[in-house]
């Protein structure tokens, strides 16, 4: 039943359109083309059944083709319908805001046409500037869409730097990266209150820890359990949210973490905080400031000045030639010079020479 309803109507829409073709061709044509022989043996009820016999063609047509339209309109329906299920949100929302600014345009311009003397010509321009206008904000809107979406997310971004800056220069965001998470000291010091602004999570940082949490090698997978709980237990305690970067322009084509970390810094206007020496050494090379947590930790050690005395307990050997090393509670190693025949004993030694380095500090002494 539906299928006739259908038939049907393609029939009377083909019966209209046949009628529409004539009037045109009666109103192109007039007495020129049909001939004056033509326009005088034709009666008004000659041109209705020329009409009739136009609207019954096309009908015919209609009906006859109804299979075949139908068929063909399944067939592209589906297939904008597939197209449209695997475009991204983003390439629909901004083709569809570019048809908008397009028919818009149109709109304002068909005023020009409108004054054109002859009713077909203007009509036929204003329906080609509709086509021609929409056809390019749809095809502006979909390929540069991201572009102008980044441009306006950078600047909002940067106005609310700008903002955040005035109102405290210390505000800026705080990335966090594997390592600093893993290390777990990032969730004492947030208790603490020492790091101020936004807390940024990159999406790909969490996708790393998942990578290491699942590796085959043992020790590589109890770390990256520890900051998967570290991870999680932040973002309990203090509401952070992991950061999607899909609206980060060529994020997704840097293979490396390291390096797409330093780019979302740059484009954010953050600090990354880390505690690998190498990529604090990176980030300085391209401009970007890091909060490094081994520095901080050897800021806040008590100060160890030369010719100070120590009791160490030498524990092996070093890598040159007489040494002994020994480690303080922190953790700190301290080399012993002409210790290596005091090893497995405690022994009160001077401090002869300290080292401070973002990799840590290291103490060189001498037994008294």
């Amino acid at each position: 039943m539906l299928k006739r309803l259908i038939r049907g109507g393609v029939t009377l829409i083909g019966m209209a359109a046949g009628y529409g073709v004539f009037l045109l061709l009666q109103y192109v044509t007039g007495e020129k083309a049909l001939g004056l022989v033509a326009h005088d043996m034709l009666t008004d009820f000659g041109w209705g059944i020329v009409a009739i016999a136009f609207a019954l063609i096309f009908g015919l047509l209609f009906f006859l083709l109804t299979p075949v339209i139908a068929k063909k309109s399944a067939a592209f329906s589906r297939g904008i319908e597939a197209d449209i299920r695997h475009l991204p949100a983003q390439d629909l929302l901004s083709g569809t805001a570019g048809l908008i600014i397009g028919l818009v345009i149109a709109f304002l311009l068909r005023g020009i046409f409108a004054r054109i003397d002859n009713d077909a010509l203007s009509v036929a321009l204003t329906v080609a500037v509709y086509i021609v206008f929409a056809w390019l904000g749809v095809i502006i809107g979909y390929r540069k869409g991201r572009d102008l979406i980044a441009a306006v997310v950078a600047a909002r971004r940067a106005g609310f730097r700008t903002a955040a800056s005035k109102s405290n220069p210390d505000s800026s965001p705080k990335i966090l990266d594997t390592s600093v998470i893993i290390d777990g000291r990032i969730e004492g010091i947030m208790k603490c209150g020492f790091v101020e602004g936004k807390i940024v999570i990159p999406e790909f940082v969490l996708v790393e820890l998942r990578h290491i949490a699942d590796s085959s090698d043992g020790l590589k997978r109890e770390r990256g359990r520890r900051g998967l709980d570290i991870l999680n237990k932040i973002q309990t305690d203090y509401g952070i949210e992991i950061y999607n970067t899909a609206s980060e322009k060529g994020l997704d084509e840097i293979p490396e973490v390291d390096v797409k970390l330093l780019k979302l810094a740059q484009s954010m206007g953050g600090k990354v905080v880390t505690n690998d020496y190498n990529l604090n050494k990176v980030a300085g090379i391209q401009g970007v400031k890091v909060l490094n947590i081994n520095e901080l930790a050897n800021a806040l050690k008590p100060a160890v000045l030369p010719g100070e005395m120590m009791n160490v307990f030498l524990v092996k050997e070093g890598k040159e030639r007489g040494q002994a090393l020994a480690y303080l509670d922190d953790g700190t190693m301290i080399v012993v010079e002409e210790g290596r025949r005091l090893i497995g004993k405690a022994v009160d030694v001077s401090v002869t020479t300290v080292l401070q380095t973002a990799a840590g500090r290291m103490i060189f002494a001498k037994p008294k």
